[in-house]
């Protein structure tokens, strides 16, 4: 009995999310939209059958959507991101000891189980997933990540959605099979110089000399290789590590000129990018402000962007935004149509355990600042995010919002917008 890795993905997750609270949409195609409704970012198998290609733009299939009825939603981010904790939580049940590599896809380390019970505990997930949430997942299984992620694509083919990669010329045969660009961690540019090399599949690859790998592909190369060799080489993340930067920014729902929008935009997504800052419970010591027009659009282009260390490390949102607007009024040029605005905060380190600056606000006025953030964040997560906003950021129809025609509601995340059972 050995150590297993399980790697779980959900299925075309986010049409399976807008499935789960809409049951009619079984078996019919249906497609998600990105950022202003701009292009398809995810596709049931039904929409993949018929030809929907990922990142194709939104506009220019229109007429086929509505001739084939495809089924077309705006992204719902909120929604995405609770059904995705909800999975993850479950996950935890079966192991101790896992890794949450992206919104749909997770590992899991499971320690001296035969393969019966392996194959069994990979069709319990499946089971307790969908019964749980509604969500399909694939579980691929193999003693290494790498193999792990390419089983789950072969899982994705078998009739109960789990495929183990364990005996060894099974996996040459799979892997005879497979080009070196379907590798994880290989990459286009990876798999040119392979293929410049002869080195055209990913048999070929894991039968080289660690020697000739190391020479052109580094070292992290080489780990691939010897995962492929059933060596495992890359360990659970069991913590993220720490981020170096934070960003929001958003396109606009139509192209922007007044300095007002501007700044209303620009304060919201400060305070968005506060919120997410005092989550992680770090502090940002300098925030940076960019600015740009539709580079697509045969019209005068500009692209500004500065950045301003603060004068003390914070996640305080009124301390983030007056300098945020005074680098936007210092990079703002009238006379263009702006498609886009972000806030990106830098040198970020925890809130905690760090040394102090004698120009950060210490005792009574520190606790008061720190419990207005509280207040805030306490009251926009429990009634709802832009509850209680700065002003700054607008009060009536914002025209830089988002086009988000299709939206599905908040069914998880928003009491007004709960499904009703009748």
């Amino acid at each position: 009995m050995r150590d297993f890795y399980l790697m779980v993905d959900c299925n075309n997750f986010y049409a399976s999310c807008e499935r789960v609270f809409n049951p009619g949409l079984a078996g019919k195609p249906v497609v998600v939209l990105s950022n202003n409704d701009g292009c398809v970012i995810a596709r049931s198998n039904e929409a993949k059958a018929m030809g929907v290609v990922m990142g194709e733009p939104a506009y220019k299939r229109e007429a086929f959507f509505r001739q084939n009825g495809v089924h077309v939603f705006s992204s719902n981010y909120a929604l995405y991101g609770d059904m995705s904790a909800r999975v993850m939580r479950i996950l935890s049940n079966f192991s101790g000891e896992m890794e949450v590599y992206s919104i749909d896809e997770c590992f899991l380390l499971l320690r001296g189980l035969n393969t019966p019970s392996l194959l069994q505990t990979a069709l319990e997930v499946r089971r307790t997933v969908r019964e749980w949430t509604g969500i399909p997942v694939c579980v691929g299984i193999a003693r290494t990540k790498t193999l792990a992620k390419i089983a789950n694509r072969l899982a994705k083919k078998d009739g109960d959605g789990v495929r183990l990669l364990e005996n060894e010329e099974d996996i040459d045969r799979v892997l005879q099979g497979m080009e070196t660009g379907d590798i994880w961690g290989i990459g286009r540019k990876g798999a040119r110089r392979l293929c410049a090399c002869g080195v055209h599949t990913a048999l070929d690859l894991k039968r080289q000399d660690d020697d000739w790998v190391r020479r052109h592909l580094t070292v992290t190369g080489l780990r691939t290789v010897l995962e492929l060799r059933q060596i495992p080489c890359i360990a659970l993340e069991d913590a993220p590590p720490p981020a170096r930067s934070l960003v929001c920014s958003r396109s606009f729902g139509t192209r922007i000129e007044s300095l007002a929008s501007l700044e209303e935009a620009v304060s919201a997504y400060v305070q968005r990018a506060g919120e997410k800052l005092r989550r992680k419970g770090l502090v940002a010591g300098a925030v940076q402000v960019f600015l740009e027009t539709n580079r697509f659009q045969p019209e005068p282009q500009y692209a500004g962007s500065r950045c301003r260390a603060l004068p003390a490390p914070t996640a305080s949102t009124l301390d983030l935004h007056g300098p945020a607007l005074e680098i936007l009024r210092d990079i703002h040029k009238p006379g263009y149509k702006y498609q886009k605005a972000g806030v990106i905060l830098l040198d970020l380190s925890p809130a905690t355990g760090r040394q102090l600056s004698f120009l950060e606000p210490h005792g009574e006025e520190k606790a008061k600042r720190d419990a207005l953030m509280r207040v805030m964040d306490r009251i926009n997560t429990a009634h709802g995010r832009g509850t209680l906003t700065l002003a700054a950021s607008g009060l009536g129809k914002k025209e830089w919002h988002m086009r988000q025609e299709r939206r599905s509601p908040l069914y998880t995340t928003s009491w007004a917008e709960l499904p009703v059972v009748h």
